[in-house]
């Protein structure tokens, strides 16, 4: 019997859970399904890097239980035995991202003990701390997938759309890279949330409503972060609360609409920019597109418009549904540090070497 990994994904919104079951030889999905989190625990989380270190440490036990609850019901759901585990990978919560503080780190909680002793297979967590430990960034860890999976095939970027924008490129003979591009969802969301009393702008029809302030992006996208060479990671709360009170005060803008407008504006913008800047021009033939942010049609059109020589899709082209991706991500990275096996790209992060991430409980 072909035994299954699992993956299990909380995102920079953290707003649920993505846990997913796939099949390693050869590579496939089988099923997947993202659980929102209990009302409450979402903005604990959000606000999670200004807690004591008491109040840290029970959140970190809380979310392990929470992970454990969450996966025995999605075992359930998909009548799944334990005994068809061979491996769950837990990426965790990131709380914190300091790869260039004074003693560089990055901090994912969930404490695994408790899926280890629900379920009785191994665990598999604490994907980043190695890579810093090596002089990475901690981040992005995708760029391995995206190679693991398109890496043999025709030039591909690969777009994550979540509260951060990342990606990577892969393809035949071409040396795997990736790194955060800039805002993703988060300060559209935050826009959505405070004016229109939405979690978020479903398809971008809220955004299709307003004109985007184009020249004001443009002097955005001269900022530090934008012009700094890769390798480069972001901290959640880089285009967050902070950043969107300080540049999209609603002084600047006549309606919400066209606040949201330019905000969805500057998410594409961003990636456009940095794809244009890094991407050499004889690789820049598709972007595909991951994540929650794909579901947007006003961003896709404005990545569609920013970037009109790119053909743009979607990871559901090739049978990755784009909301598990990172999910079945980690199933596969921890199969192969179970395995002994490298599941790591170092030329993205930074680090010294390639090694075998996560630690096994």
């Amino acid at each position: 019997m072909t035994k299954l990994a699992l993956g299990l994904m909380s995102g920079t919104s953290a707003d649920g859970l993505t846990i997913c079951a796939v099949r390693v030889a050869p590579f496939k999905i089988i099923c997947f399904k993202n659980y929102i989190y209990p009302k409450g625990l979402q903005q604990k989380l959000l606000t999670a890097f200004e807690l004591t270190a008491p109040a840290l440490s029970q959140l970190n036990y809380e979310l392990g239980h929470q992970y454990a609850q969450l996966t025995k019901r999605f075992l359930k759901e998909f009548h799944i035995k334990k005994s068809q585990l061979e491996v769950i990978g837990s990426h965790g919560q990131t709380i914190y991202h300091g790869p260039h503080d004074k003693t560089p780190n990055t901090l994912q909680i969930a404490e695994p003990s408790f899926l280890r002793i629900a379920l009785g297979v191994p665990v598999v967590s604490d994907f980043r701390a190695k890579d810093i430990a090596l002089g990475g960034e901690g981040a992005p860890l995708m760029p391995f997938f995206d190679e693991y999976i398109f890496g043999k095939k025709e030039p591909k970027i690969l777009l994550n759309i979540g509260g951060i924008s990342n990606f990577s490129l892969v393809g035949k003979n071409i040396k795997t890279f990736g790194f955060d591009a800039g805002p993703g969802n988060t300060l559209m969301d935050l826009c959505t949330q405070q004016f229109f009393n939405c979690p978020f702008d479903k398809n971008g029809d809220l955004a299709a409503r307003g004109n985007a302030d184009k020249n004001y992006v443009n002097k955005l996208l001269s900022q530090k972060y934008f012009v700094q060479k890769p390798p480069k990671s972001l901290d959640k709360n880089a285009f967050g609360a902070d950043y969107l009170k300080r540049y999209f005060s609603t002084k600047k803008f006549a309606n919400p609409y066209d606040l949201l407008a330019t905000l969805n504006y500057f998410t594409a913008a961003a990636v456009a920019n940095q794809i244009i800047r890094f991407v050499p021009k004889k690789h820049q033939q598709e972007l595909v597109v991951s994540g929650g942010g794909c579901y947007n049609k006003t961003l896709l059109k404005n990545l569609q418009n920013c970037l009109p020589h790119l053909r743009v899709s979607s990871t559901l082209d090739y049978h990755i549904d784009p909301q598990a991706k990172e999910a079945a991500a980690f199933a596969l990275f921890a199969h192969l540090a179970l395995h002994h096996q490298i599941n790591h790209c170092a030329y993205a992060t930074g680090a010294k070497q390639n090694t075998i991430l996560g630690k096994i409980s």
